[in-house]
């Protein structure tokens, strides 16, 4: 399944959840995800890292310009964001 994993810095993670993915403004159900994960840096905790499954590549294309379209907004409170889109090819657990 593709995964669009996305990085980017945020000034204060709590307030970035709840105000900014919690919000969710650009609708992550509706556009197809699937599933989320969110984790962070341990050495910097406003450093945040998600992923987005996806039942297609199609359905994460459009996410990854949503997303760009939306980081073009000077009130985003990101800085330095990235979005590539991923799929899993090898899984093993020890």
């Amino acid at each position: 399944m593709p995964i669009l994993h996305i990085e980017h810095l945020v000034d204060d993670y709590d307030a970035w959840k709840l105000n900014a993915f919690d919000a969710d403004p650009i609708g992550r159900a509706r556009s197809g995800v699937r599933s989320h994960r969110i984790s962070r840096s341990t050495d910097d905790l406003n450093f945040v890292i998600i992923e987005l499954e996806f039942g297609t590549k199609l359905e994460a294309e459009a996410m990854q310009t949503a997303l760009r379209n939306l980081w073009r907004n000077p009130l985003v409170q990101i800085r330095a964001p990235t979005a590539r889109i991923i799929e899993t090819v090898d899984i093993m657990e020890y």
